[in-house]
């Protein structure tokens, strides 16, 4: 089965929370979903995943810094990412969301990362205010369920 890679960084919890949302989502779609917060993310598991999914709380609009030096220091793999798809999702308070969706996006797509919109609502990535409730669950499982048909036909 194809390794999905989910990393995320989280302060309170709640991103974590949606990140374990979207890999029990991604397993269920026949999928091998590796959860891990950024900080346990090395060089080797971007190559190797299938796909990577990277999650963010906002902060001042943008991802969190953790995720910034992950994607600073992916610099080395500039070309080994090229073609395999990507995804984003964010946690927030009050708003920044979608620019924070944005932030992750752009560093995928400097490396030729494939990211697909949704037509349905959440256009850019899956979000949600504070910790996941059950209609956030669902838009997770929507989410998972879309990566994995783009892992399936670019696999």
């Amino acid at each position: 089965m194809p390794e999905i890679l989910v990393l995320y960084y989280t302060r309170t919890g709640n991103t974590r929370k949606m990140a374990e949302k979207i890999s029990l989502y991604l397993q269920q779609e026949k999928l091998t979903a590796v959860c891990k917060p950024v900080g346990e993310v090395r060089p080797d598991d971007l190559v190797r995943a299938a796909g990577i999914i990277a999650g963010s709380p906002v902060y001042y609009g943008g991802m969190a810094a953790e995720i910034k030096k992950m994607f600073d220091e992916s610099i080395s793999l500039h070309g080994k990412l090229d073609g395999k798809p990507g995804a984003a999702f964010a946690t927030y308070a009050a708003s920044g969301q979608e620019t924070t969706l944005f932030n992750i996006l752009q560093a995928m797509l400097v490396h030729g990362m494939i990211v697909q919109g949704d037509t349905a609502g959440h256009h850019y990535g899956v979000t949600c205010q504070g910790a996941p409730a059950e209609e956030d669950n669902l838009r997770c499982q929507r989410f998972a369920a879309r990566f994995a048909m783009l892992v399936k036909r670019t696999g």
